[in-house]
């Protein structure tokens, strides 16, 4: 059973950093694109960072300058820095990976997601 697991969420003063973390675990076949999504209660889960198995990234515009996105191929693992955080950060975290199982199907699986809770 593939499965993705988020760590690094916590409370943190504004202008402060952390450092998200999410690990997918699991047989598949091959991993592709992986990303981190943010959702407030009410509104929708919004993409904040991707990147392609190849390196490439895209960033939200609210969060480019402040946060990087960067992936460990090897250990199935995507990461997200986050420095100079707003209380507009605000949110919950979730990781998203998309794969292909050992049967050759198209996935796209979330991790449970980690609050990150930013103080004015």
């Amino acid at each position: 059973q593939v499965q993705l697991v988020e760590s690094g969420g916590g409370l943190v003063q504004a202008g402060g950093s952390l450092r998200l973390s999410c690990k997918l675990s699991g047989r598949i076949f091959s991993l592709n694109g992986m990303g981190w999504y943010r959702q407030v209660p009410g509104k929708q889960r919004d993409l904040v960072a991707f990147i392609t198995s190849g390196g490439s990234t895209t960033y939200a515009d609210s969060v480019k300058g402040r946060f990087t996105i960067s992936r460990d191929n090897a250990n199935r693992m995507v990461y997200l820095q986050m420095n100079s955080l707003k209380p507009e950060d605000t949110a919950v975290y979730y990781c998203n990976a998309d794969y292909r199982t050992a049967t050759r199907s198209s996935i796209s699986s979330w991790g449970q997601g980690t609050q990150v809770t930013v103080s004015s």
